[in-house]
């Protein structure tokens, strides 16, 4: 029997489901699932009620693509253009404005459970950004649970290994987060359905209570290790990723049960997205699996597979079910959402996301949005205008294996490479020769982003190859 909800306000409550390096051709949805020998039915079933975004984009990786959906801004503007690894100091700064905060300016309670990825500094905790509290998390990445072996087979001493094993935290009601276990390839087996199980008593809890909610949850997988618990070992047929992918669809399904179960899903937004493409090559070997095609690239780079990636959003009664091909960016949603509770966007700072909202609820039959910006660090390494993408300097890689993090560039000679994304999804043949006319538009587009920089310059950005003298 549906339970009665409580929570009758007028503002709709808010959930942001975050996977974690799900590849566009890893879902059914998106044209894999069973066809690729792991079939994803509760997260083809939601697509199939809501608005499945077939060009959905992001940033290249797990930090920038965090920063810019929390933010609304490209990431290098916080100082977050490339990817937290430990010991480095970039971290989520006090002065900017989450869409925790901002949905605290409005009444809302704010709840985050799992992979954060934006700092380990106490000032970039999410308890100290917005959300009031945080369980099960992840504040770091799943690629730490393979650091003890490796460590303690390079003969480091305990304290050193402890001092960089990751773990799961808690925070407690004055929002100070404690460590509660050492994240462990043990643990890596059940950290999924421990989201899953908080996130659903974090729903069940706050439908009782008057004030609407937003709750943001950061799973885990299909991000490497691909290891799983016991019931979903050997479900898929193609291995440890395929696993990794059919128990994200079971978790992500508790979640929407959760929803329904708790007589609110008519008046709760559910948003579903990646943060970055997979890496079919770039993880270790038994955990590839996924797939961005038909676009080439993946984590890391900066061509279409890796910032192309499924998106899904529902709101029963608001948002017709349907699929479009309108440009839309992870940015996107800060304004989007601002606009859909009332609250104000701040105007102190550029705000690189555009409002929404209208091309959401059928008000409008287009996206406001025909351009994109990428950055790697805080260089711009791709202009994105309409159906084509400008590169100043291409990240490649010999072997098309973590492009943009661990890949080298390729020059051209002053002019930029031009690709068509729908004639040529692959980005294989450089139409600079017959499309120099879009040239404009790429400077144009930089021109107002350095236009910015006057009023509001970005923090340097970390870079591990380059000092000062």
């Amino acid at each position: 029997m549906k339970a009665i909800a409580k929570n009758v306000q007028t503002k709709p409550n808010i959930v942001i489901m975050l996977a974690d390096n799900v590849g566009y051709n890893d879902l059914g949805a998106y044209g894999a699932g069973e066809v690729r020998g792991m079939p994803t039915p509760r997260i083809d079933q939601f697509a199939s009620e809501g608005l499945r975004l077939t060009q959905f984009l992001v940033e290249p990786a797990c930090t920038p693509a965090r920063a810019a959906l929390l933010t609304g801004r490209y990431s290098q503007r916080a100082g977050l253009g490339t990817i937290i690894l430990g010991g480095t100091p970039n971290t989520l700064q006090s002065n900017e404005v989450t869409l925790a905060k901002l949905f605290k300016s409005e009444g809302y309670h704010t709840g985050m459970v799992g992979k954060w990825h934006l700092g380990a500094s106490e000032v970039s905790w999410p308890t100290r950004q917005g959300f009031d509290e945080y369980h099960v998390g992840v504040i770091e990445t799943t690629d730490g649970t393979l650091y003890r072996g490796l460590m303690t087979r390079a003969g480091l001493p305990e304290s050193a290994i402890a001092a960089v094993e990751p773990g799961i935290w808690e925070s407690d009601a004055t929002g100070k987060l404690t460590k509660a276990r050492p994240y462990t390839p043990e643990y890596r087996r059940q950290v999924e359905g421990d989201i899953a199980k908080a996130s659903v008593d974090y729903i069940t809890r706050q439908a009782k209570e008057k004030e609407p909610f937003l709750l943001y949850v950061g799973f885990t997988h299909t991000h490497y290790p691909s290891v799983v618990p016991p019931e979903f070992t050997g479900k898929s047929r193609i291995g440890p990723y395929g696993d990794a992918v059919m128990e994200l669809d079971y978790r992500t399904g508790q979640v929407l049960d959760a929803i329904k179960a708790a007589g609110i899903e008519d008046n709760t937004i559910v948003i579903w997205l990646s943060d970055n493409g997979s890496t079919p090559t770039g993880a270790p070997a038994e955990f590839r699996g996924g797939s961005n095609l038909p676009f080439r690239g993946e984590l890391g780079s900066a061509l279409e597979g890796s910032l192309r990636v499924p998106c899904m959003v529902r709101w029963p009664g608001k948002i017709a079910p349907r699929a479009r091909n309108e440009m839309v960016s992870i940015h996107d949603f800060f304004p989007t959402l601002a606009k859909i509770i009332g609250a104000k966007v701040p105007d102190d700072r550029p705000i690189d996301g555009v409002d929404q909202s209208g091309f959401f609820m059928g008000k409008q039959p287009n996206s406001n949005r025909d351009s994109l910006l990428t950055f790697i660090g805080e260089e711009l390494v791709a202009v994105r205008w309409h159906e084509f993408r400008l590169y100043p300097k291409q990240f490649v890689s010999s072997n098309m294996n973590m492009q943009g993090l661990g890949g080298f560039r390729e020059e051209g000679n002053g002019f930029p490479a031009i690709f068509n994304i729908e004639a040529d999804p692959r980005e294989e043949v450089n139409i600079l020769a017959t499309h120099g006319w879009v040239i404009n538009q790429y400077l144009r587009l930089i021109g107002q982003y350095q236009k910015s920089l006057e009023k509001y310059p970005n923090p340097k950005a970390v870079n591990l190859t380059e000092f000062d003298e």
